[in-house]
């Protein structure tokens, strides 16, 4: 029997963290997955004394940080008490470890702890690290006001292909209505301005797409917007208010390199929903 798939969400103890960990409960039990609850303390960068307190019962920065870990996998169960969950403690940076332990996992689950107050943007580092870094499929999850809404998925000039499957699984899943959007950038979007350069092409492009998704799941209500702005983050952004959940797709190879894309990462800071972050594989 194949084994079944792997749903892995980082907790600090934070309320963002509890909110992204019972999202990835909830999708587990739904995907069929087990859920890996991670925990990375970073109090062994800080000192070499972990140990209890002689005399004290429960105490030491090692309990502490178990007792970290077992209300992620509380919060798990509470929202999804069937979903078979696993724990892991480790110790040191979050994104190395997060990078590795989610390689070859259904999708990364993040909560979204950012500074906030400064130009909207509400998206820790961590969690932007791991979005442009992680092998595997990137959920950033801040509200989830809407669990009942539509899947709203961007494509690209390329399709999009990794992101267009997601958001199939995903509305499968959610037994959700699935929105596929192309937007055209264009330097003026008004009413009556002349029409974009491309416009036949993109149309391909959107239709191209829509068979690719009926082809994948039959059986979802599939809907289709080609949208003109001078803002493509603007279009996606318009285009999810109310949705469930919001797909981009991302050619960066990591925030080092400076490729992480400025599309998937404004969406990513300024979405008010779940965002999950698909990066193409290199060279497709």
């Amino acid at each position: 029997m194949p084994s079944p798939e792997r749903i892995v969400a980082g907790y600090d103890g934070s309320e963002p963290a509890a909110l992204a960990v019972r999202w990835a409960a909830r999708h587990a039990r739904l995907l069929a997955a087990e859920l890996e609850v991670v925990h990375c303390s970073l109090w062994p960068l800080l000192t070499g004394d972990l140990g209890p307190v002689p005399g004290i019962a429960g105490s030491g920065l090692r309990h502490q940080a178990q007792a970290v870990l077992d209300q992620g996998k509380t919060e798990a169960l509470t929202a999804a008490s069937e979903v078979r969950v696993r724990t892991s403690l480790l110790y040191g940076l979050p994104p190395p470890h997060l990078r590795r332990i989610s390689d070859g996992a259904a999708m990364l689950v993040l909560g979204s702890r950012g500074i906030g107050g400064f130009m909207g943007l509400l998206v820790g580092s961590v969690s932007l690290e791991l979005a442009a870094t992680a092998t595997c499929p990137v959920v950033v999850v801040r509200f989830d006001n809407k669990p009942d809404g539509r899947v709203v998925v961007g494509i690209d000039s390329a399709g999009s292909e990794a992101a267009l499957g997601k958001a199939c699984a995903i509305a499968t899943a959610t037994r959700a209505e699935l929105l596929i959007i192309h937007v055209i950038q264009s330097p003026d979007s008004r009413a009556g301005s002349a029409v974009p350069a491309g416009l036949d092409a993109a149309g391909r492009i959107l239709r191209t797409a829509v068979r690719q998704a009926r082809a994948l799941a039959p059986e979802l209500t599939i809907s289709q917007e080609l949208a003109t702005d001078t803002s493509i983050p603007r279009a996606l952004l318009n285009a999810a208010r109310g949705a469930a959940l919001i797909v981009v797709g991302s050619r960066g190879q990591g925030l080092i390199k400076g490729t992480f894309g400025s599309n998937a990462h404004a969406v990513l800071h300024h979405a008010t929903g779940p965002v999950m972050i698909c990066r193409q594989p290199p060279g497709s």
